[in-house]
């Protein structure tokens, strides 16, 4: 034995631990706890379940399970800290809320004028009004009148003033002398009080009469008003009212003629003009208005050509003339007829046609002719008559210069005007834009409704019908005011007005040109996912393109139909819409207003056709999440591009009270989207606010839209974990709560068209087969075969008789583990005891041998 001893020394501090090559130790079990139940007999096909057991271990756990559960009850037996509502009726589910109350409140009513002692016969019910007893209100503590006028209010009478801060010394000395009552009494308090009061009513009433009569008297004045003012209307003649007693009601035949009668009749209309006829119209409208401003920019008078007719005296034999051109015609003849007449008849006539046609222009004009006739009013034809009104002597030579030289001078002040005012006229023809600057230079610096003049006479100008190389030309203008959109959309703030108006003209180009104009909004998004492509590549993310790109999907969404199932242009719009939503990260409040501008653009895109767009719902819920503070769980899974934690999860999350508070709903400013001024810390409050409200805005409307999808309370289950959080939320303003309420009620709403899939109930039918002849075998013994119902019945007497001796077998193990804890208390308590009373008996042997020594001390002495 001791040389094994020996080599067990030896061999344990060679060995390394179980752990220390690498591999973690295994648990060895105990050999000594494993039990194995053996089998008399192997039978085949039966199946063994308790082959080995660990008694120690489930002891173990029978242990520890009874000391958390048995033991503590165990403990507090003896303590009774059950809270029992005694309340009436709580228990008693017959009783609806209003019955309990009502019975609570009957019973506590009857607590409260229950009297106090039986004998106590002076007792009375306290009488109330108002929630004030009747008792205290007859004492007159306060008798000032509440109901008096504003102009009486807050004036005291002298007796008042006495009675309540006099003492009522004064009322009780006043006396009224009078006649054969010099000595009588003096009046109580009381009866002074109640003289006041009475005096106060009489002069309520007597406000009232007056105010009475004040009314009476006004509702007099206005209906005398009412008849003078019918004095003062206009009569007609008693011989019209004559007239008019005199004639009888037509009936409604005599009616129907007189409107058949007086019923206009068709005439023929002149023959509808083409496009093209009506666009020369306008170009030749223009170009007549844009040279009368040039003659009046440069100061030319529209009659300088016309020779004026000088003045002839009555002595003049008109023998000075000169004969400037020679209107003698040859003479010729044709088929024997003279050619003259005709020739001259020609001239006539297209002498009257252009006067025509100068008529019609002029008609067509408006505006234009109105100023050339208030300058053709201040010509110089207007100061004839103080020429003619000369003198032709020498004489008055001088006097007639000087009058013509000042109406001169007024002249040339109004041509100077009429020509600064013509310079800065609009013009009215414009030349077609070779390139984007000529463009920019024409609009850039005029006012919104200049530039769309501009626009409208640039098309008028230059109209296909007029010259074959128009439509190229109006081709490049579509493509140049895309451009132009676009810088206008990265002015700061964005110029959004202008932008509006000019759609109305990039929809009439799309109209003419369609296939241009497609080609041209196609570039500019194929432009803009390059860009984007391309610092995907380079940085691995990108941000959220500028406002003229979301400004671009906005003009795509107006101009092109966008319920078809494909487009050439409205589905790369979608593409690029979703691209935008899925890979360009939320960093900051300018990409969460771009966002929400792009799931706006997505909804307008999808209204008509309904299509789902999961990119869209995505976004949604990420613009929910990140107005959340964050949650260990919100029951929902987040995407790209947001994420569950980090920098940005809780962008939206608005802390300030005070901020929340001064918060009104209002629309979002794309302004905030350019990004080129910092908003403050309260506008940032704000936008987050105008945010969310948004976001459940658009989410709402995405409820009404996919309502009816069969999986939608699938779709929708994240989306209202969420808005049960943002509802929780307290801080958030009312309105925002009753946003996201209405919206839970729309969810709830809806009905739910989808069942999740189950399996078939009936079993499928089996093959015919040839199926073999079963032969019944009687087993002798315990258990003999019977009937069914039989067999059932013994297997439950059987699993009764287990369950049975499982539970007298588990109920005399906790008697057991009780007693154990009993006699370990019983121990603990004596060995306490016992502690103690050898503490005494320790400190009474001290008391006892210092005593002792003690009196040693004193027999020695």
């Amino acid at each position: 034995m001791g040389k094994a001893k020996k080599v067990k020394a030896r061999r344990k501090p060679s060995g390394a631990p179980a752990g220390a090559r690498g591999g973690p130790a295994k648990a060895s079990s105990n050999p000594f706890e494993v039990k194995v139940n053996r089998q008399k007999f192997q039978i085949l096909g039966r199946k063994t379940r308790h082959d080995v057991g660990l008694p120690g271990v489930s002891r173990a756990r029978a242990l520890r399970k009874r000391t958390q559960t048995l033991l503590k009850e165990y403990k507090e037996r003896d303590k009774s800290n059950v809270f029992r509502d005694k309340r009436f009726g709580e228990y008693n589910s017959s009783m609806t809320p209003e019955e309990k109350m009502m019975k609570r409140f009957a019973l506590e009513q009857q607590r409260h004028h229950e009297k106090k002692s039986i004998y106590n016969l002076n007792e009375d019910e306290e009488l109330t009004h108002y929630g004030q007893s009747l008792a205290d209100i007859e004492k007159h503590n306060d008798i000032v009148d509440s109901d008096s006028d504003a102009e009486d209010q807050g004036v005291l009478s002298a007796e008042l003033t006495a009675a309540h801060f006099g003492g009522g010394g004064e009322l009780l000395h006043k006396k009224t002398p009078q006649e054969g009552e010099e000595q009588e009494k003096p009046k109580s308090r009381k009866e002074l009080i109640e003289e006041l009061i009475a005096k106060s009513k009489q002069e309520k009433r007597e406000r009232q009469a007056q105010r009475e009569d004040a009314l009476e008297l006004t509702e007099k004045l206005d209906q005398d008003w009412k008849e003078i003012q019918t004095l003062l209307s206009h009569k007609t003649p008693k011989s019209e009212n004559r007239d008019k007693k005199e004639k009888p009601k037509p009936d409604a035949y005599d009616m129907m003629v007189r409107e058949l009668g007086f019923e206009m009749k068709a005439q023929p209309s002149s023959r509808m003009k083409t496009e093209a006829e009506l666009a020369k119209e306008e170009q030749e409208r223009l170009r007549k208005l844009e040279a009368e401003r040039l003659r009046r920019m440069l100061g030319k008078d529209e009659d300088e050509d016309i020779k004026k007719p000088k003045h002839t005296s009555a002595d003049d034999l008109n023998d000075g003339f000169v004969l400037d051109k020679d209107d003698r015609r040859l003479l010729s003849y044709k088929d024997g007829k003279m050619n003259v007449e005709e020739n001259v008849l020609d001239e006539e006539e297209e002498e009257q046609s252009k006067e025509a046609g100068d008529t019609e222009s002029n008609e067509e004009e408006g505006d234009s002719s109105g100023r050339e006739d208030t300058e053709e009013s201040d010509s110089p034809d207007s100061h004839l008559d103080l020429e003619s009104n000369t003198e032709s002597e020498e004489e008055n030579q001088e006097p007639a210069k000087e009058q013509r030289q000042t109406p001169g001078n007024g002249l040339l002040g109004r041509q100077e005007r009429a020509g600064k005012a013509a310079r800065d006229e609009l013009p009215y023809t414009f030349a077609a834009p070779e390139s984007y600057e000529e463009l920019r230079a024409l609009l850039l610096g005029r006012s919104l409704e200049e530039q769309l003049l501009v626009v409208e006479r640039i098309q008028k100008c230059t109209h296909p019908s007029l010259a074959e190389g128009n439509k190229a030309k109006l081709e490049k203008l579509f493509g140049f005011l895309l451009e132009y959109v676009g810088d206008l959309a990265a002015n700061d703030p964005p110029d959004l007005r202008v932008i509006d108006k000019l759609v109305v003209q990039l929809y009439h180009l799309c109209q003419m040109f369609p296939a241009s104009a497609s080609e041209a909004v196609k570039f500019v998004l194929r432009d803009a996912m390059h860009e984007m492509e391309e610092m995907i590549e380079a940085k691995g993310r990108t941000p959220l393109p500028g406002l003229g790109v979301l400004i671009y999907l906005k003009i795509a969404g107006l101009l092109f139909p966008t319920s078809d199932f494909w487009h050439p242009v409205v589905t790369p719009a979608l593409v690029c819409l979703s691209q935008l939503l899925t890979k360009c990260p939320i960093l900051s409040l300018q990409d969460a207003v771009k966002g929400l501008f792009a799931c706006c653009l997505f909804l307008e895109y999808v209204a008509l056709s309904q299509r789902f767009i999961p990119e869209l719902i995505n976004f949604l819920l990420g613009i929910l999440y990140i107005a959340t503070p964050n949650k260990a769980s919100q029951g929902s899974t987040l995407v790209h591009p947001f994420r569950a934690l980090g920098k940005n999860s809780e962008l939206l999350v608005v802390s300030d009270k005070e901020d929340a508070a001064t918060w009104q709903a209002s629309r979002l400013s794309l302004r905030w989207a350019s990004g080129l001024r910092v908003p403050t810390s309260t506008e940032a409050n704000h936008i987050r606010l105008s945010c969310l409200a948004v976001g459940l805005a658009l989410l709402k409307r995405c409820v009404l839209m996919y309502g009816a999808l069969p999986s939608f309370h699938a779709i929708a289950a994240p989306l209202r974990a969420l808005l049960a959080d943002h509802l929780a939320e307290c801080s958030h303003p009312r309105e925002l709560q009753e946003l996201c309420q209405s919206t839970l009620t729309e969810m709830d709403s809806q009905k739910q068209l989808c069942r999740p899939l189950t399996c078939e109930k009936s079993r499928p039918v089996p093959l015919k087969l040839f199926t073999p002849r079963l032969v019944k075998v009687l087993e002798f013994g315990r258990k003999q075969g019977s009937t069914k119902e039989e067999q059932e019945r013994k297997r439950l007497i059987h699993k009764h008789k287990r369950e049975f001796k499982g539970a007298v077998r588990e109920i005399r193990k906790d008697n057991q583990f009780l007693a154990r804890m009993q006699l370990s208390e019983i121990t603990e308590r004596d060995a306490e005891r016992k502690r103690k009373v050898k503490q005494l008996f320790n400190s009474l042997a001290t008391q006892e041998g210092e005593w002792k020594a003690l009196k040693r001390k004193k027999f020695k002495k």
